[in-house]
């Protein structure tokens, strides 16, 4: 798997305009959702596209390890697994995740329900992160899954339990991570009777779990669901390869190139996403129009244009938290005071994002007021050049290659990124892909 090599920083020097064409990495949240379908099911499944990363390299080598084979296609992102039909080979692993909520926490699941004697473990930044919840959901119906560090934080002790009950619940204000792990791993618990799943409490990020079903879907298992609040697996469903499938681009990292166009003019477009998408993040555009960008979009491509002069934004961000990122930014750009609403979420990310995002900003000169739950943002009247910290977060190291851009009615500044290599989370070649578009010099 490709890996870009970076040194310590990159200095992005001002860029007047951007536009061009960018053909998008595959979607994080798909390729490792469809890896581990892939291998719960019978049948061998050709991935088409999948993301060269170091979260999707973490899933990969967690299956290896249990046994499931799967080789990648020559020099290309595409991959044959041979699934095992629910059953590892290997029963006992110590399994290491990096900081990839997208594999630890369905692979938790899976894990606990099929049984056998599995250590997981990460970056110490994953043992910060929370998983409480999906474990006592687990616990609750017979599973056998102990902390070895801090209570409801990974390292995880997993060994085998006995289910003994066909209803669980589930917190859904902290993570739509724990009821994805829950419903890919629910047709393992309904092999005879039907498992129910209600969740408590609000559920976020609704549209991941829209991603979730609709990829269960194409592996053969339906799931009714009674609004947000209950989800049903009839007994008996078992995945089943489809044969092939394809990885759409990810349209988390869409929203890096969609918001360059919408602040140094563009026309930008990029491909592997459109109006088709099964991503809910795609809705990016709509905050983007509110903020008076051009949109236009296509099956498998979406391009955004403006006069570089974007409207401030008051808005509710629950529904995409990793897209809104990106708006932050681009309110450096705004005409006024922005406001990101119902982002919690953020501060159980790769790192506190809401913190993280407020200190920056300042950097640049913006005023901030950071809450439990949201983000004001006021520009400067002219950004400040700064050294960004990236916390080890790859979407903190992206965004801000947008404090780059000098838009029509702004100066220009020099922004340093540190420890760039954060990108490879999601997006190995982010900066290279970023300087084709903006024909700057990366030092």
């Amino acid at each position: 798997m490709k890996q870009a090599s970076y040194p310590h920083h990159i200095d992005l020097t001002p860029v007047a305009h951007m536009q061009g064409t960018v053909k998008l990495p595959g979607s994080k949240s798909i390729s490792n959702r469809i890896l581990l379908l892939a291998a719960l099911s019978r049948g061998t499944t050709t991935i088409k596209d999948l993301l060269a990363s170091d979260d999707t390299l973490v899933m990969l080598m967690a299956l290896q390890q249990l046994g499931v084979k799967w080789q990648q296609v020559g020099d290309t992102q595409d991959y044959i697994v041979h699934g095992v039909n629910g059953i590892l080979p290997v029963h006992q692993a110590d399994l290491f995740m990096g900081n990839a909520g997208t594999a630890i926490r369905p692979l938790t699941a899976a894990l606990a329900v099929i049984g056998g004697d599995y250590k997981l473990h990460g970056v110490p930044r994953m043992h910060e992160r929370p998983i409480g919840d999906l474990v006592d959901a687990l616990n609750a119906v017979g599973m056998r899954i102990d902390y070895t560090g801090n209570p409801g934080y990974p390292p995880l002790h997993i060994r085998r339990g006995a289910l003994n009950a066909h209803r669980m619940k589930v917190r859904g204000n902290v993570s739509s991570q724990f009821l994805t792990a829950l419903l890919m791993a629910a047709p393992l618990m309904a092999r005879h009777e039907e498992m129910v799943i209600d969740v408590v409490g609000e559920l976020i990020s609704k549209p991941y779990i829209e991603i979730t079903l609709n990829l269960m879907r194409r592996f053969g298992v339906e799931v009714q669901r009674d609004g947000w609040q209950s989800f049903s697996i009839a007994a008996g469903q078992h995945y089943a390869s489809p044969g092939t499938i394809h990885v759409e681009g990810d349209a988390s990292s869409a929203s890096y190139f969609l918001a360059a166009g919408a602040i140094a003019g563009g026309p930008v477009r990029v491909e592997g996403v459109g109006r088709d998408s099964i991503q809910g993040d795609v809705r990016f555009v709509e905050a983007l129009r509110q903020m008076g960008v051009q949109i236009v979009m296509g099956e498998n491509w979406i391009e955004a244009s403006s006069n570089g002069v974007l409207k401030a934004i008051d808005a509710d961000f629950n529904h995409i938290p990793d897209a809104a990122m990106t708006i932050a930014v681009a309110a450096l750009y705004a005409d006024g005071t922005s406001v990101l609403r119902n982002i919690a979420s953020w501060r159980v990310k790769e790192t506190d994002r809401l913190s993280a995002m407020a200190t920056e900003l300042r950097k640049l000169g913006a005023t901030v007021e950071e809450g439990p739950d949201y983000l004001s943002v006021t520009p400067p009247a002219q950004l400040t050049p700064a050294s960004i910290a990236t916390y080890d977060d790859h979407r903190m190291a992206m965004c801000f290659s947008l404090a780059s851009l000098d838009g029509v009615a702004r100066q220009g500044t020099r922004v340093r990124i540190n420890d760039p290599k954060c990108v490879a989370k999601t997006f190995p070649d982010y900066f290279s892909v970023f300087r084709h578009i903006a024909e700057q010099t990366l030092i």
